[in-house]
């Protein structure tokens, strides 16, 4: 059911409420929203209409230099790598009430910037925003170093010290939990940080960047630089005085950040890249709750999450009754306005990636899988577009391989385990992977076998702050979240002193 066509989900000029104010389209740099350099602007689209938000300052070149300068300034000489721990964690707690307190508008952001569903980020994204600033609050008073015993007449031990400089670069599909997941363990750590929200989504983080300021944190601690790739991207790639790069988005972009950081000051990168994610259900699985979990693997964020489950795999004993629900539960599904409570699914980002679906979409067919349902797009205004399932797909298919990043779902059918864990590892790919069965062998034996960096057993996006995430081959390297998440953003460093007439070593 798409809300939009049955008229009974709230219609896009959302009257059932009241969009606030945009209050924030320059850039923050050393505490202060300022113009760009170059005085030019871009515009923030709504994905609902296809019209213009807001005009939001356009960082280059020129302004990721000053923000870089402010950044090193408070790295180098700055309170904030100086404080203990515990001084940082209690700005970073304010921090995260200030954000609880704005929650509303905080979500609306989101929802009209990047046409997520309001009524689960008010729930959802906004409130792990706060909770993943506590998590690593938490820590920053936990970073310690360990005394070494030495072989030879030495004492030695190690410091855990923050990086320095980093430079993050954050995608438009989750813009508020990106920005906390790259932010908050960075600050934890003792680093400065410049970070480019994606253009299509610029509007949380800008408003993030003014509730850090009245939580005290220093001067030049956070810049937030809008941009684009080729511009702001590049030059926080490339920068001489960033000491660490993180980015979050294509494969693509992922090689070009990691050269230009080769080619300049040799800094180091993390990156969580595409994925094409595969969810395996084998027959003993409760075939309604299999495709329940199959269904929320596409379609949960318009399909526009790096994990989503869009190659489905389903062992033959079940597949037809499999396929038969899924189709049902896809044409139920209620697409519409982000501000209406009854929507399920909202617009895609922007017209250019709503685009590309659609002609995904084309080329599934042209391939000669078989449309099940959906594969058009939903009313006459903004980039909605129908859960699409295709079965009959081959495995080399396009449709197979490629990350479409929306609500297209490739089914397939697997006999052995050996089969399915072959298939599930047949992509460049090895973001995640999803199991589904009531045998604990089975559990073990293809979480083992398959090549992703997050296995969910009977669940499917089972994300938490103390759970580390990121990918296998072309799916990046580095983690988020977790201990491993913190521990990127600082470096060990190694102290000895020889030891003079030891009784012991």
């Amino acid at each position: 059911m798409t809300a939009l066509s049955n008229g009974h989900a709230a219609n896009n000029s959302s009257p059932l409420f009241k969009i606030p104010p945009i209050k924030f389209t320059n850039l923050f740099i050393n505490g202060h929203f300022v113009h760009s350099l170059s005085g030019n602007e871009f515009e923030t689209i709504d994905p609902r209409t296809g019209e213009v938000i807001a005009k939001i300052s356009e960082g280059r070149k020129e302004d990721i230099d000053v923000a870089v300068k402010a950044a090193r300034e408070a790295f180098d000489n700055g309170p904030w790598p100086r404080m203990s721990g515990a001084e940082r964690a209690k700005i970073m707690m304010k921090w995260a009430d200030l954000i609880e307190e704005n929650v509303e508008e905080l979500a609306a952001l989101d929802a009209i910037d990047a046409g997520k569903l309001y009524h689960l980020v008010k729930v959802l994204d906004i409130p792990a925003v706060a909770n993943c600033l506590r998590y690593y609050a938490g820590a920053a008073d936990k970073i310690h170093g360990e005394v070494l015993k030495g072989a030879r007449e030495f004492h030695a031990y190690t410091l855990m010290e923050p990086i320095g400089v980093v430079g993050h670069i954050i995608p438009w599909n989750f813009p508020s939990t990106m920005f906390a997941a790259k932010v908050s363990p960075s600050l934890a750590a003792g680093c400065t940080v410049v970070l480019k929200p994606a253009e299509q989504t610029p509007l949380s983080a800008l408003f993030f960047a003014h509730l850090a300021k009245q939580a005290g944190i220093p001067d030049g601690v956070l810049n937030v630089v809008p941009g684009f790739g080729p511009t702001a991207g590049a030059a926080i790639s490339s920068h001489m005085d960033i000491d660490k790069v993180s980015f979050t988005g294509s494969t693509e972009v992922g090689r070009a950040i990691m050269h230009a950081a080769a080619s300049s000051n040799l800094k180091p990168v993390s990156l969580e890249l595409g994925g094409k994610s595969p969810l395996l259900i084998f027959d003993d699985a409760d075939v309604d709750k299999a495709a329940d979990l199959a269904l929320l693997g596409i379609l949960f964020n318009k399909g526009e999450i790096c994990v989503a489950s869009s190659r489905v795999f389903v062992q033959e004993g079940i597949y037809d009754e499999f396929e038969k629900k899924l189709v049902e539960k896809a044409k139920a599904w209620v697409v519409g306005d982000p501000f209406d409570p009854q929507s399920q699914q909202g617009p895609q980002v922007d017209k250019n990636q709503f685009e590309k679906i659609l002609s995904y979409i084309e080329i599934g067919k042209e391939e000669g899988a078989t449309l099940l349902t959906g594969g058009k797009k939903v009313g006459n205004k903004g980039y909605y577009i129908e859960p699409t399932i295709f079965s009959n797909v081959k495995e080399n298919m396009r449709i197979a391989q490629d990350e479409i990043f929306g609500p297209v779902l490739a089914l397939m059918k697997f006999r052995t385990i050996e089969e399915g864990i072959k298939s599930a590892n047949n992509s460049r790919y090895g973001l995640a992977a999803g199991i589904v069965t009531k045998n604990i062998d089975t559990a073990n034996t293809v979480s083992r076998a398959i090549r992703a960096g997050i296995i969910w057993i009977n669940c499917y996006f089972a994300f938490g702050n103390d759970i580390p995430y990121g990918g296998y081959k072309q799916s990046g390297f580095g983690r988020d979240f977790g201990m491993e998440g913190l521990h990127k953003y600082l470096q060990v460093k190694s102290v000895v002193t020889p030891i003079y007439n030891s009784p012991w070593l």
